[in-house]
Order: structure tokens, then sequence, then C-alpha cells
């Protein structure tokens, strides 16, 4: 029993998407007989692209919890652990506020709503100008950035459930709970919206549709079956928000698969082995995985056959892809920027920040990308 509870433990406190480096549970698990393997050295690029950064800030550190920043139009709202929340105008600084409290999760924005959350469940709202308008408390701690939807925000607590919050005042409009497995990794995994629906991966490997007017379930998926003689080896959450896009939704589970499914029925349209935690991203051609090894994949999207892969960042911890104007961009544990072409999957460029690990994936902004480090930085940085 001690054993099962230690390695529980670490499993959850490692694989929150959010310690760099950790590329299987046999890392975390002190009774493992693994080879413990160094994450690869970084290799001049030939013919190097440069990015260049556009403009930058400092928010705050992250205290070990994923912040990602929130952009609409161009506009940036961004949060750190110590409360502090701002907002970046065109790189300039419109505002900055103290929240109050230490903040665990965010952002989520609209442009006239700004929603973050503790570690004690509280869900805070701003309106644009970082007035506060109300805060509600929900079952467990906010680890992930709520969505905020026309009149909603939807909000995901740590013990997996779904709130449907009004956006006027707070009030709850719906809650979505279900079983989970005794063991689970403790992710960031945020919800996505599409029409009326709200989308959500859960541990045990399920994808769930519901309705964003009542909470009712619509369809449910298994992206994985979770297999294994022990509980460790039968961890099989879906640890990343699912993608929505041309009429499919695609999610990816830790030692599982990575599968995509009709998004108005939920039927399965494919699926293959291949194990996340940091999630997925798609372009017209293509679907990019960054796997458990930080090993970066593009798969057909019609048929999930590999079309490329790129080994040259393993084990640095890299965040999920961003794919953007011909490029597929991560950013790893020291805080490096990687850019790579959308087309083979060589590395094109790469631009180094303030060396804290990068832990919530590239956002688009403008013509380019936008990340936040652990440290606090605020980069946005122009593509090549």
């Amino acid at each position: 029993m001690e054993r099962r509870r230690i390695a529980g433990l670490l499993a959850c406190a490692c694989l929150a998407a959010t310690l760099a480096g950790c590329s299987t549970l046999d890392a975390i698990n002190p009774f493992s007989s693994a080879p413990k393997q160094k994450m690869a050295e970084l290799a001049p690029i030939p013919g190097a692209a440069a990015l260049t950064i556009r403009w930058q800030g400092a928010v705050g550190r992250s205290g070990g919890h994923v912040f990602s920043p929130a952009v609409v139009g161009s506009s940036v709202f961004a949060a750190a652990a110590d409360g502090t929340l701002a907002r970046y105008d065109e790189g300039r600084e419109r505002w900055r506020i103290a929240a109050g409290r230490a903040l665990s999760g965010g952002v989520g924005a609209d442009g006239k709503r700004v929603v973050v959350g503790t570690p004690k469940g509280e869900v805070l709202a701003f309106d644009a100008g970082g007035k506060p308008l109300w805060n509600v408390r929900v079952s467990s701690e906010v680890l992930a950035a709520p969505a905020v939807r026309d009149d909603l925000v939807i909000v995901r607590s740590g013990d997996n459930r779904l709130y449907a919050l009004d956006a006027a005042d707070g009030k709850r409009r719906w809650i979505y709970q279900r079983e989970t497995p005794s063991l689970t990794l403790r992710s960031a995994a945020g919800v996505a919206v599409a029409g009326d629906v709200v989308l959500a991966g859960f541990p045990g490997g399920k994808l769930v549709a519901v309705s964003i007017a009542n909470g009712a379930p619509r369809w449910e998926a298994s992206v994985s079956i979770p297999k294994g003689a022990t509980e460790l080896e039968r961890v099989a959450d879906v640890a990343s928000t699912p993608l929505v896009a041309g009429g499919q939704v695609c999610a990816a589970a830790f030692q599982g698969k990575v599968a995509c499914f009709d998004a108005a029925k939920g039927t399965p349209v494919w699926s293959r082995d291949l194990s996340s935690v940091a999630g997925i991203d798609a372009d017209a051609r293509h679907l990019y995985v960054t796997d458990e090894r930080s090993v970066v994949h593009a798969l057909d999207r019609r048929t999930g056959t590999s079309v490329w892969r790129n080994d040259k960042l393993s084990l640095r911890g890299l965040t999920r892809a961003l794919a953007l104007a011909g490029y597929v961009a991560v950013a790893d544990s020291k805080g490096y920027v990687h850019v790579l072409r959308e087309g083979d999957g060589t590395l094109a460029a790469r631009l180094a920040t303030d060396g804290s690990a990068i832990l919530a994936a590239p956002r688009a902004l403008d013509a380019g990308l936008l990340v936040q480090s652990s440290g606090g930085g605020l980069y946005a940085i122009a593509l090549p």
C-alpha cells in the first residue's frame, strides 16, 4: 500500500503537464529499474531563420502552475501565482492589478470579462478594465484556464467536474461530474467549446461532449482503454484539451492513443497508439502531437498515418505544438522556443527566453506567437 501511495503521489505531482523532462511514469516511480535518460542537447540549426521578439513584458512567476495567457484580438491577458493580473494592448501594459488571492489557473477572456482560478477553488471574474465583477467557489482547485463563451464561463475543477457559471454574476447554471479512477494525473487540461457543446477529456481515456445549455451528456467516446497489471500502468488519462477542427474532435491519452471522432456523433474516425500529455494541434493537412518523450509527430488528419517525426528535442519537456503559417512551434523546459517546418518537421529556428520553463503551449498572436515562461516573462515573437 505504501508503494502505491508514494508512486501515485509522484505520478500526480510530475504529470501535471508542468514538470519538464519527465517522460514516463518510470521516470518518477522510485521503484522503477529503468535507466534514467538525459534530455537532448541543442545542436546548431543549419541555415537557421531568425526569430525576433516584437515585444516582451513581465507578469510574475507561475509557482509550479500552468498559466496560459489569453489573446483577444491584439490584447493579451496574463496572470501569475502571486495574484497578479495584467493586460497588454499591442505590447503596452494597459493595467495591472492584484487579485487579492494566490492564483493557480487562467487566463480565460472574451474581451468583456477576464476569469482566473485559485488553489482553493475560487473563480474570480473581472471586467476588461480590471474591475472585480464576482467570485464564486467550486469543489476543488482550479488548474486550467476557464473558457469564456457568450454568457457562460466554463470551469474545470481539479476533481474533474465541469461547472457552467453565469458570466454576469457567477451563478451556477449546471455541473457535470463522473466517476474517476483512484489514480489520475494532476493536469491543467481545459475544455473546448464548439457550437452548442462543451468537450472535455477525462481520466480513464474518456472524451465527453455535454450540452452547453444544461450540461447533459450528448455522447461519450473512448480515446484509450486502460490496460496493465498495476494502477500506474492503467493510467490512461486524457490530460490535455481536446482539439476541434474540420468537423472532428481529436484527443490524446497518456499511455494510450491519439484518436479523432465525428464532432456531432462521437463516432470514431481513426486512432493510433501514441502517448501524450502535452496534447495536439492541427492545420489543414496534419495533426501535430507532442508525445510523452517530447518527440513531435505529424499525422495525416484524414487517416492518422505518420507523415514525419522529429526526435531532436527528446526529453526536453516540450509543450503542445502550435501550427501557424507553415511552421510548427513548441517550447521547452529551458525556456527555448523551437520552430519546425510544417512540410518535413526539420528545425527552422530557435529563440532563447529567460531560461525558465515554458509550461503552457504557445499562443497565436497577430502573425506570430506568444509564450509565457514560468519565470513570468511574456514574449511576443515574430515568425521567420
